[in-house]
């Protein structure tokens, strides 16, 4: 699978040629550098190791500083591997450009972590409707659950059984998702809808044709 490592700056929209206003998810993908070149022979698969965004040597450990420094690059905030992705003459050190990798009106998979939101109920949760209004005694029963188990027959309450609970911040796949448009200057890439996460979280591009 071949893709890169970026940066959701947020969303706009453009124009496409027939006057259409279309949606984009902005993404800034920087140069990914090289750290390691994995082979079958070695590691039992082929891949390779690319990292990116600039770290301080001082929050780095030792041994991920001798990592970074076969590679003869400073330390990398991020890094991701590619499975099944060697480019022909890679080595490690090298560098790779969003268009080296992506190209126009082709169709990628964005990864990405989803907007954390905490604690919730199950209204908003799993979208209950509540128990009902405030006669017969309810006075305070709009948003609870209501009944979630049996009496002595089974006497428990069922795995699964929707319930409140931490919602969000869950890794995420959206897939065939279309590039608008490069910016190749500005190490930016357009891309119609929308991706998960809130700005400036960390995201994976993968071709969606070589996965």
């Amino acid at each position: 699978m071949t893709g890169l490592i970026g940066k959701k700056v947020g969303m706009t929209s453009v124009f496409d040629d027939t006057g259409n206003n279309i949606p984009v998810t902005v993404i800034e993908i920087e140069p990914c550098v090289i750290t390691q070149i994995k082979s079958m022979d070695v590691d039992g698969y082929d891949a390779i190791q690319i990292a990116t965004v600039e770290k301080r040597e001082k929050l780095v450990s030792k041994a991920m500083k001798g990592h970074f420094a076969k590679a003869n690059t400073t330390p990398k905030r991020y890094l991701r591997e590619m499975r099944d992705f060697v480019p022909e003459g890679a080595k490690v050190g090298d560098t790779l450009n969003l268009s080296d990798v992506f190209r126009e009106k082709t169709y990628i998979d964005v990864v990405g972590t989803t907007k954390g939101k905490g604690f919730q109920g199950v209204v908003k949760r799993h979208g209950f409707s509540g128990v009902g209004g405030r006669t017969h005694g309810q006075h305070n029963r709009e948003r609870a659950p209501g009944s979630i188990g049996q009496s002595s027959d089974p006497s428990r309450v069922f795995k699964g059984m929707k319930m409140g609970g931490r919602t969000g911040n869950q890794r995420v796949k959206i897939k065939r998702l279309e590039i608008v448009k490069i910016i190749p200057e500005s190490n930016l890439i357009l891309i119609k809808g929308a991706v998960p996460g809130p700005k400036n979280r960390v995201v994976e591009v993968y071709n969606h044709e070589q996965r």
